[in-house]
């Protein structure tokens, strides 16, 4: 039998404690995240982010990202700066295998992500 699993209320699942961003270009910019659900292979994971305003990097060389805008607001830009989406709540940006970039988060930004790794 397979198990269905939802979430509810995605604007309000815990995220955790805020960890200083790795791949930050602004100094003191943070992030949480709650991993809500993983794939037996271990190669999708679905959960919440939350990251203070800021800039940083992006790769997706390993894995395709699905990003179901909560709350707040950023631009995204590929890694040449080209093709810029600026995004916010409802919206939903897809970084398909390959993709490298940066984000600048403009407002608080909460969302769901899911992520295929190869």
């Amino acid at each position: 039998m397979i198990d269905l699993t939802s979430f509810k209320d995605l604007q309000n699942v815990p995220v955790g404690e805020f960890f200083d961003k790795p791949t930050t270009l602004t100094p003191g910019q943070v992030e949480a995240s709650a991993n809500l659900w993983t794939s037996a292979d271990g190669l999708t994971h679905i959960g919440v982010w939350e990251c203070t305003p800021g800039h940083f990097t992006a790769d997706r060389t390993k894995s395709a990202e699905y990003c179901h805008i909560i709350s707040g607001s950023a631009s995204v830009t590929n890694q040449d700066g080209s093709n810029r989406r600026d995004i916010g709540p409802s919206d939903l940006l897809v970084l398909p295998l390959g993709w490298i970039g940066e984000w600048v988060i403009h407002d608080h930004i909460r969302k769901l992500y899911v992520i295929n790794a190869i």
